[in-house]
């Protein structure tokens, strides 16, 4: 990481940090489709690990007791996107590493916009963003702001 991004992370909200996990996401995705264009083995299987890590991560700090519906649509997609990774990875296909970043992308775009919102930034604060623990309810407090938003365009249903 250089020091430009180092900097930018350090002055994020706890929503932009959400943001840029999907931007990882999405960057992998796209070194995974270009690696099954490339017929590079090695470095799809690397793409997905990390986009697997990602969302590994995403769903260990998803509280089902703070927030259950919401944080459960989260899970379930956070799931569905994993498996669908793994299934792109294992069949080789470009269509389905596609079908992975559209609904990823999808996403992201609601957590974008819930990031300009400045009652948003209130909703999970700067100082949560290195407590998991704490993290995650305000998370999904933000979540349920964007479901409805984010329900619309998604590809995925619980």
């Amino acid at each position: 990481m250089n020091g430009y991004q180092q900097q930018s992370l350090a002055g994020a909200t706890g929503i932009d940090l959400v943001v840029a996990l999907y931007d990882g996401v999405l960057r992998y995705l796209y070194r995974a489709v270009q690696c099954v264009e490339e017929d590079d083995v090695y470095g799809r299987r690397m793409a997905v690990k990390r986009v697997t890590d990602i969302f590994i991560y995403l769903q260990s700090t998803l509280r089902t007791d703070v927030c259950g519906k919401t944080t459960t649509s989260l899970a379930d997609f956070y799931a569905a996107m994993f498996q669908l990774t793994l299934e792109a990875s294992y069949y080789n296909s470009k269509e389905t590493f596609e079908e992975v970043i559209q609904c990823v992308r999808d996403v992201r775009d609601a957590w974008a916009i819930a990031a300009r919102d400045p009652e948003a930034q209130t909703v999970l604060p700067r100082d949560l963003r290195t407590r998991e623990g704490q993290m995650v309810p305000a998370v999904v407090a933000q979540a349920q702001m964007v479901e409805s938003g984010a329900q619309a365009g998604a590809r995925w249903s619980a």
